[in-house]
């Protein structure tokens, strides 16, 4: 299986739970028109809603609100109940699981993207990040990312170095959302690739190659002006992308 998802093709109404060794990956549009904004609106627990209303601007409430709407619709499907019905537990650090096990899920979203990773049976983190100029990139990896890392980033010319960094940061965003222990775990412990495509793969768990032999990396191409990464303990057979259409969906 290549290291790479730049693919997503149309959904079905009735798309089954991922066998055993499959990821699915959902692509959401954030940027949708006021009558889905609408519709997946009325989707959401009060908390929820509540939620939304506490972002000061409105395109923030509308991402807010189509992504969390995009998950209970996706979910919903894959379990077989209404996307209102499905109900979340959260854990220490506040990283939610369904409360019907199962089905494991991770979700993420920069601008006005998101990325919605599904299991069953095993743990997974996806991150997505709208890549966009860093004046500080080598200074920002001096804290977060590990001594190999920097080096490498260091080593690339400055016009290749924005797009390096967001590939880095993307790897090891999903792998600590993986663990569902977030930033707290400490992101220069680990060292993943800064390759593009491909190359994507973890080199060290806190100094430890015969761990990360053990996880996968995935690099996802969502779109342009994005980059994305999948995360899990366990090299998956097929990783399947798919493009969620409010027209199905919403």
């Amino acid at each position: 299986m290549a290291d790479v998802l730049s693919s997503f093709e149309p959904p079905t109404p009735a798309v089954e739970v991922p066998g055993e060794g499959e990821v699915h990956v959902w692509r959401v549009d954030l940027d949708q028109p006021d009558d889905v904004v609408a519709g997946l609106r009325r989707v959401l627990s009060d908390d929820e809603a509540a939620r939304a209303e506490r972002f000061v601007f409105e395109r923030h409430r509308r991402r807010f609100t189509v992504g969390r709407g995009a998950l209970r619709r996706v979910l919903g499907g894959y379990l077989g109940s209404a996307p209102e019905a499905v109900r979340f537990e959260y854990g220490e650090r506040g990283k939610p699981r369904l409360a019907e096990r199962g089905v494991e899920f991770n979700l993420s979203h920069s601008a006005e993207m998101a990325l919605l990773a599904v299991t069953a049976g095993v743990e997974v983190g996806v991150d997505v990040e709208a890549v966009r100029r860093i004046e500080d990139a080598l200074r920002i990896s001096e804290r977060f990312f590990s001594a190999t890392e920097r080096a490498v980033l260091a080593e690339c010319p400055a016009a290749e170095r924005g797009a390096a960094f967001f590939r880095c940061w993307t790897r090891k965003e999903a792998y600590v959302k993986a663990v569902g222990d977030g930033i707290a775990l400490g992101l220069d412990r680990f060292d993943v690739s800064l390759d593009d495509g491909e190359g994507a793969r973890f080199l060290a768990l806190e100094g430890d190659a015969g761990r990360a032999a053990e996880w996968s990396l995935t690099h996802i191409d969502p779109g342009a002006g994005y980059v994305g990464a999948l995360a899990l303990p366990a090299r998956p057979r097929t990783v399947r992308g798919f493009d969620w259409r409010a027209a199905v969906y919403g």
